[in-house]
Order: C-alpha cells, then structure tokens, then sequence
C-alpha cells in the first residue's frame, strides 16, 4: 500500500483553530504520553527529534533542523518531516508536512492555553516578534477572542510594520516602538522570538494579564526575565518537554530562583480541571515548549481531516 505525504498547501485551508484545540484537549484525556526527545546541535545549529506514543491514539516521529543562518541565504530556516503511526499494529499510516503539523500546533498550543488561562473577557492581544509564527498567532487569538484588537512589536521595526500592514485588511492591528508601553496595553502577551536574553521584563506586567512564551526552545534561551516567573502562576503545556530543556525554566531553576514545584499544572491538569487560573487579578504563564505528543495529537487531526 502506498503512503501518503500530505502535504501543506493541500490540507492549510481545510483545518481550523477550533478543529485543532479541540485535538489538543481530547488528546489529554487519554493515557498520558510516552515521550523520548533527542536534541543535537552544530553551533546555532539544532537538531530536534521527537517521538511519542498515547495508547489509544498512535505514534508520531518528528524530525526537523533549525537553521537559523538559511535566513540571510534565502532559504527556509526549518527542514523536517513527522511521519504518523497506527495505535494498534504500528503501520505507518502517513508522512505530513514538517511545516503544516508546526503552524498549527504551536499557535494551537498556545491558543489552548490561552483559552484555558487567559480572563475570557480579553479585548488586546499584543505580538511580540514579526516572523511566521507572530502572523498564525494573530489568526489563532482572533478565532477565540473575535473582538480583540493586535498590537505588534519586533526588535526590526520595519518587519513588524510589514506584517501589520499586510494583516490590517482583515484585523484590528498597529505596530508599537516601545515594547514597555505595549505591555501595559495588554491582556493578552504572546512571545514568539529567538532571543537567548529575556526580553520581557516582569515589573512591566500587571493584573490580569496572561503571558503566552513560545520562541525558547533551546537550553540557552529565554524570553522573560525572574521577576515575571516569580510574580506569575506559572503553566506549561508539558512539564516532561520544558522543565529539563528549555532555558526559559532550566536556567532561573539551575540559579535557585525558581522551582520545579511552582510550577502550577500542565495541559493535563488544565484540561482535568485541577488546576488554572484562580482569580480576575492573577498573572498567569504559559510556556509553549511543544513535544511530539501534541505533534502526534495534531498530525492524526490533519490526518482524519485529510481521510475525509
């Protein structure tokens, strides 16, 4: 039998952000997730492979490279491809799009969170960073917050002012110079950069607000600063794939200045209903550090999607 690639240009227009949350929650009400990751690196360079399996659901093996010198070549930046397993006897049922099961699980993963965490009565969603994954989280917010409003802010003003100028026919967006006062504008703060020093500060947050952290993905990177751990509930999608990993909690937690126990819950303890935001005046965290069970969780969407 032949497998099928499917790949994004055939499936993108075909899923939508409800269509994948919903994955995302079902798929944590499954038995937990067997995850093994492997990270190898050439300088600025990355490797990352992901593997997973939720009995009940299947198997997916993600593998990609990050590049980030292609850029200034002209070429994309990641490689990759997640190859979809079934549950029962292990066939291999199809290979995806490295770049269609990413798009929309990382903005969906963030969306869940938000959805979960943020005050449901959030009306500013501010950006911060002007590449790919800034222009799917404006599409993913706005399905779930129709009525909000975007702001924009990238360390290359003119990046951020070509995406908002290309989205402002269909959204409610603007650029801002200064990061500190889109801030304070804010329900709603998505990070989704490279930076390896934080660049959101935590004396600039105030009540109420949810903070989405997506660009760390690497031991050395992060995106906020201690203060916003510490005065912050702090989530993250899985603690399996953030806690030992990503910088933006191994660093503070290496320093003593943060724990492993303040961390208040997963998507599992979220979609369980154990744990969450408590009240309106709460700053609530979430870090988006992915992990091929929600790749898994993705890809067998898009696959039931592509079936139909």
């Amino acid at each position: 039998m032949d497998i099928p690639f499917i790949g994004f240009d055939e499936m993108d227009n075909r899923l939508t952000w409800r269509g994948v949350t919903e994955a995302l929650r079902n798929g944590h009400k499954l038995a937990a997730a067997s995850i093994a990751d492997g990270f190898a690196y050439r300088g600025d360079d990355t490797l990352l492979s992901r593997a997973a399996w939720i009995d009940g659901l299947g198997v997916a093996v993600k593998s990609a490279t990050v590049i980030p010198g292609n850029v200034a070549k002209g070429r994309p930046m990641i490689h990759g491809g997640v190859m979809v397993f079934d549950d029962e006897f292990g066939t291999l049922e199809a290979v995806i799009d490295f770049h269609l099961v990413t798009k929309w699980k990382t903005a969906g993963d963030s969306l869940l969170g938000a959805q979960m965490l943020a005050r449901p009565d959030s009306k500013m969603v501010l950006i911060v960073g002007a590449g790919t994954v800034a222009r799917n989280l404006v599409s993913a917010y706005s399905s779930a917050f129709p009525e909000a409003s975007f702001l924009i802010w990238n360390r290359t003003a003119a990046k951020a002012e070509e995406l908002a100028t290309d989205l402002s026919k269909s959204h409610d967006i603007k650029t801002m110079k200064s990061l500190e006062e889109a801030v304070s504008l804010a329900d709603i703060v998505s990070c989704a950069t490279m930076s390896t020093e934080p660049v959101l500060r935590g004396d600039w947050l105030r009540a109420g607000q949810h903070v989405d952290l997506i660009g760390a993905y690497r031991p050395d990177m992060r995106e906020v600063d201690d203060t916003a751990l510490n005065r912050a509930q702090v989530f993250v999608d899985s603690r399996a794939t953030t806690v030992g990993h990503i910088g933006e909690l191994k660093i503070p937690i290496a320093n003593g200045v943060f724990s492993e126990d303040d961390i208040q819950g997963e998507f599992y303890d979220l979609v369980a209903g154990t744990a969450g935001r408590e009240t309106d005046d709460d700053i609530t965290l979430f870090k988006n550090g992915g992990g091929a069970h929600l790749d898994l969780m993705t890809a067998k969407y898009i696959l039931a999607e592509w079936s139909k």
